[in-house]
């Protein structure tokens, strides 16, 4: 006789966790879990890049059995994880430059083959500054030549580790440092920018992911799967910056999701060039319930700017785009 688990504690390794069925469970029911980047770090309360950091690499621990070395690129993760001379990192943990780590993981991996140790997998990861400014050259040869490396880009939108400038991955509109909110056309403009998921898919790589620190599981599951794979692999992941999008620290998830929800942020997965899944929009939000939040965009909803809700609804005719290409609304929501 089965009766239905109603109104129990769910979000720790409580009994009412673990009566549960596991596909329900939150990702920290078990106790046998790992912790790849382990306490005294020195990240930013509410930081994304900690979170998404954390799950993608003790999944990718949990997948190799513990056989992975790590190449991270300069930026804000690997500065709050190793302040020389310590380490939260409990893997063994390579620093490359700014630009090169999608390199050095490429002969961090031929290393290993030629050492007869194809067991032992390589991981590398950086920032979308990392990813998609500085290192983008290495990172497209590491595609060209599909070599055995996962490569995952924490995205939090801009170069928030040297004072929150604009990268190519900052959102139109989006006030950094390097794009103030002056002007007639304030923030950063429209028609920059570039997506590396798609890029990536250019390249007909085995696998691209996008994924997000407001669904850990489907995050998980895709470095699961990525782990199984071998090539050239990508997943890119959303990781608000409350600094640098100036907003709430307890909001991080919030904000992950609502990303998601309004189309901004589409989750899907690629083999060989073609989408082979994607996420469904469970509720459909407008673009500014994921704008208002962020003091980044606050300059949109100034009454003082004329151009303010043209450019919000450039970002929401953006997010319908996402919506149409990746499919993200079934027929039954689209209604």
């Amino acid at each position: 006789m089965t009766q239905t688990v109603k109104f129990y504690q769910t979000g720790t390794l409580t009994v009412g966790n673990r009566l549960l069925d596991e596909t329900r469970r939150t990702v920290q029911s078990s106790i046998d879990r790992s912790n790849a980047l382990t306490s005294g770090h020195r990240a930013c309360q509410g930081c994304g890049e900690a979170l998404g950091a954390r799950y993608a690499i003790d999944a990718a621990m949990r997948a190799t059995q513990g056989n992975i070395v790590c190449v991270n690129a300069t930026g804000c993760l690997e500065v709050f994880t190793t302040p020389y001379p310590e380490s939260s990192w409990q893997v063994p943990w390579l620093h490359s430059l700014f630009g090169n780590a999608a390199a050095v993981a490429a002969g961090v991996a031929a290393a290993m083959r030629v050492k007869g140790k194809p067991n032992v997998r390589v991981v590398a990861q950086g920032g979308d500054g990392g990813t998609t400014d500085i290192g983008f050259g290495c990172l497209s040869g590491m595609f060209e030549r599909n070599d055995d490396v996962l490569y995952i880009c924490y995205d939090n939108e801009g170069y928030m580790n040297t004072g929150v400038q604009r990268s190519s991955a900052t959102p139109p509109a989006a006030r950094t440092a390097t794009t103030p909110a002056v002007g007639e056309a304030p923030g950063n403009v429209f028609g920059t920018g570039k997506s590396v998921p798609r890029i990536a898919m250019a390249h007909d790589i085995p696998y691209v992911a996008t994924a997000s620190v407001a669904d850990l599981h489907d995050l998980e599951a895709k470095v699961t799967k990525a782990m199984g794979i071998r090539g050239a692999r990508y997943i890119h992941i959303m990781v608000p910056c409350p600094l640098g999008w100036g907003s709430a620290s307890h909001d991080t998830v919030k904000l992950a999701r609502l990303a998601v929800e309004c189309g901004l942020f589409p989750l899907f997965e690629a083999e060989h060039g073609e989408v082979t899944a994607s996420r469904p929009i469970r509720r459909k939000v407008p673009v500014t319930d994921y704008l208002k939040p962020q003091k980044r965009f606050a300059h949109l909803f100034n009454p003082d700017n004329p151009h303010g809700g043209e450019a919000i609804a450039r970002l929401q005719a953006m997010a319908e785009a996402n919506c149409r290409r990746f499919n993200l609304l079934r027929a039954e929501e689209a209604v």
